[in-house]
């Protein structure tokens, strides 16, 4: 038996503190990827935005249970799961409410660790996924937090622009403190190179750069710059259904294909 499905539940956050960078478009269309490849896959909605919810064609009226009522304990993970249009792809949705969330249990006991323990409780109750992903906003506060506390490892989409290792030096910072602090097993599962233009000699420098600082942490695969994903969202799909022949489809089915061999490579260590 493939040592990957004897692994339990997979969760992995996609984080970066700066928006605009494709970390709801890579949360989108790797958990597209991942179902369209036969993983039980669940995307956890927790940007108050709720853009990866449209993405996947889930309107703002039938949002009646969200990832805010998961931590809020007002309702569990399979409550909450909605289907989608892609087989073996379920999203748990999100809505304007988690704007409130911080202030809201700012002083509960184990508020860091809402979605941990409601994804635990999911994985004992219910038939579980192989992998959950969860798509997180562009700041480092409770939700980000809740999700790292979360998390088997971290996948983070970086730019690829002049600030980008700046920017990733900062998120580096925040995840060694949530390993020290809350989540001693959380690993970096790899970076993915987003938003790439082969005319933009920046571009290329940028590519550089960041292997050389990150080494084997990078994912071999880029994501170039693409108008069909950018037009996939406002159909409500995912690109990979919208058009899989165009590049970022492509390029993301590869990203995929790369995620399940490193996750083989843990299996078996």
């Amino acid at each position: 038996m493939d040592a990957l499905a004897r692994r339990p539940m997979r969760v992995i956050t996609i984080a970066n503190q700066k928006g605009g960078v494709g970390k709801t478009t890579t949360a989108i269309n790797l958990s597209t990827a991942l179902a369209a490849i036969g993983k039980r896959t669940l995307l956890i909605d927790l940007d108050p935005q709720g853009n990866a919810s449209t993405g996947l064609g889930i309107d703002k009226d039938e949002r009646e249970v969200s990832s805010y009522d998961v931590l809020v304990e007002s309702a569990t993970i399979s409550e909450a799961a909605m289907a989608t249009a892609v087989p073996n792809l379920s999203v748990v949705p999100s809505t304007l409410d988690l704007l409130g969330l911080e202030m809201e249990i700012a002083g509960a006991a184990g508020r860091a660790y809402r979605l941990r323990d409601a994804l635990h409780f999911h994985a004992t109750d219910e038939a579980q996924f192989d992998f959950v992903l969860i798509d997180c906003p562009p700041s480092l506060n409770l939700l980000t937090v809740n999700a790292m506390a979360a998390a088997d490892s971290i996948l983070v989409p970086l730019q690829c622009e002049f600030f980008a290792l700046e920017g990733l030096s900062q998120l580096l910072q925040t995840v060694e403190q949530v390993r020290d602090s809350l989540n001693p097993t959380l690993d970096l599962h790899g970076i993915v190179l987003t938003m790439y233009d082969g005319r933009n000699n920046l571009a290329g420098q940028v590519v550089k750069d960041v292997r050389a600082f990150m080494g084997s942490h990078v994912y071999d695969t880029i994501i170039p710059r693409n108008v069909r994903v950018s037009e996939a969202p406002s159909f409500g799909k995912p690109a990979i259904l919208y058009d899989m022949k165009c590049s970022g489809s492509q390029a993301y089915i590869r990203l995929a294909s790369e995620v399940i061999q490193r996750e083989r490579r843990l299996a078996a260590a």
